[in-house]
């Protein structure tokens, strides 16, 4: 399939992997390359640049096909180092760069200047635009329904997806509720370019987590995700434990007065329990709405064929077919 997303990036499928905490290693990056998406390494999933230039190293050892460095900016007292991790990137001949959180604009000159393709990640058509102004070569618009970070707007994709179309002169990838044919067939219809999946990845075989992960995505519908830390206005959709209810009735009782420390033991390095160690009730961890379209883990290059040829026979049979010309009269 060819898109304004596969041409940019010179992948032959319009599937982006996205970049998650400690799911986004070169296991899965280069899975998801070797079956014609772009696969993404998460950067600040690396304790240090050295750290993520050895795992850029490992992802070069098991795929010739392009692939993706995510590098989130946070607004922390103590930020990471940004210029090292990027020096990381250039160095490991990294061509496409993800980035997420706060503005890159700082950043831009120093990877536009290495020819590397910048895709921001946005919430809102404003800050599409704002990433396209700064020249940022495609973004991708995550909608309400998407795990992680949904912004405050609460749009969903049947509404932002279009209004990114009619907005931008980037190509733009769809984030969020996207597992299957028909999330690909209905994010071009909307004016995507392709899509991006996040959770759906995380269940498949060659995703380096806990097998527990797995079956809690597996065993979740879409009724089974809350949104934490709206309070702090920095939402992000999880999957429902005892920490999330535990985190959810510190600001029914707290309101306006919560602060960060009052919910630090339900999101502070929470992740590496939760992947690494399968134990899905220390802390809040993202997951989408999608979670209900999943039922299964496959590999994912059974995973990107069921959906590039489910998506062929949904366009080119059902869709083409409810255009027959009537008989005539």
């Amino acid at each position: 399939m060819r898109t304004r997303i596969t041409e940019l990036l010179g992948i032959e499928r319009p599937i982006i992997q996205g970049g998650m905490h400690f799911v986004g290693l070169a296991e899965l990056a280069s899975a998801v390359s070797n079956a014609g998406g772009l696969g993404i390494i998460t950067a600040l999933t690396q304790p240090t640049p050295a750290a993520l230039a050895a795992e850029i190293a490992r992802c070069r050892s098991m795929t010739d096909k392009p692939f993706g460095v995510n590098l989130t900016f946070l607004p922390v007292r103590t930020p990471p180092d940004y210029a090292g991790y990027i020096r990381a990137i250039i160095d490991g001949g990294v061509k496409i760069v993800e980035t997420a959180g706060n503005n890159p604009q700082q950043w831009m000159p120093l990877l536009k200047d290495a020819g590397i393709k910048v895709i921001h990640k946005c919430t809102a058509v404003r800050h599409a635009l704002k990433a396209q102004n700064i020249g940022c070569d495609a973004v991708s618009v995550d909608g309400f329904e998407c795990g992680g970070h949904p912004g405050e707007d609460d749009v969903p994709n049947f509404i932002l997806l279009p209004r990114a179309a009619e907005a931008l002169k980037v190509p733009f990838i769809a984030s969020g509720g996207m597992a299957d044919a028909r999330s690909l067939v209905a994010a071009l219809a909307l004016g995507a370019d392709g899509i991006n999946m996040g959770t759906r990845f995380i269940a498949t075989q060659e995703a380096t987590v806990h097998e527990n992960v797995k079956q809690a995505i597996l065993a979740a519908t879409e009724l089974d995700t809350r949104l934490v830390m709206r309070p702090l206005r920095n939402t992000e959709r999880v999957l429902v434990n005892k920490a999330v209810e535990r985190l959810l009735e510190k600001e029914r009782q707290l309101g306006a007065a919560i602060t960060f420390a009052d919910i630090v033991s339900e999101v502070g390095g929470v992740y590496p329990k939760v992947m690494q160690n399968g134990e899905l009730d220390a802390g809040a961890w993202s997951c989408g709405m999608v979670a209900g379209l999943i039922h299964d883990i496959p590999t994912v290059r059974e995973l990107m064929d069921r959906i590039m040829n489910e998506a062929e026979h949904i366009v080119s049979q059902r869709l083409a077919g409810m255009f027959a010309t009537a008989p005539a009269h």
